[in-house]
């Protein structure tokens, strides 16, 4: 029997939060879906969103995604528009809503998105369960980058000399 030729995949771009991980130690990662309108899943796509200020706050047992900017879709009617800073659901079960709601409960602690991605059709949210670090904490993370950085430049060098 023939084997079926593997279709390549289509990659949409994954949206990172990059200063999260910086200004905060992050405690526990939690995968979920975002409810989101036409002309929003076509500029998400094409990688036109900043998830950099946003954060998620807990209404009635549900979860919003505050903050998170996707433009408008330059190819879509101006009726079709979507609005760029509208609150997003995120599509938990009941249970996770309530392990994140006792999360978020204990003083320090918040949600703020990490990543926004496509997994198949369907876009995901990485939202992260995290504290805030203190400055010495962010100095320190950057030193040991900065060491990690050096020894393996020294093991490139010396990799060459040999």
């Amino acid at each position: 029997m023939a084997k079926k030729k593997e279709q390549p995949q289509k990659r949409t771009p994954r949206i990172a939060n990059r200063r999260a991980r910086h200004d905060y130690h992050v405690l526990e990662v939690v995968e979920c879906g975002i409810r989101l309108a036409g002309t929003e899943v076509k500029s998400l796509r094409a990688g036109q969103a900043k998830i950099d200020e946003a954060y998620a706050r807990i209404r009635n047992g549900e979860v919003f995604l505050v903050g998170m900017n996707i433009a408008h879709y330059p190819y879509a009617a101006a009726t079709l528009q979507h609005a760029p800073t509208a609150d997003r659901k995120l599509l938990l079960h009941g249970r996770q809503v309530r392990q994140l709601a006792a999360h978020v409960a204990q003083k320090g602690n918040t949600l703020v998105p990490l990543a926004v991605y496509f997994k198949g059709s369907w876009a995901k949210c990485e939202l992260g369960i995290v504290t805030g670090k203190r400055q010495y904490d962010k100095r320190q993370d950057i030193k040991a980058r900065q060491q990690q950085r050096d020894i393996s430049r020294e093991m490139r060098r010396r990799g060459r000399e040999g």
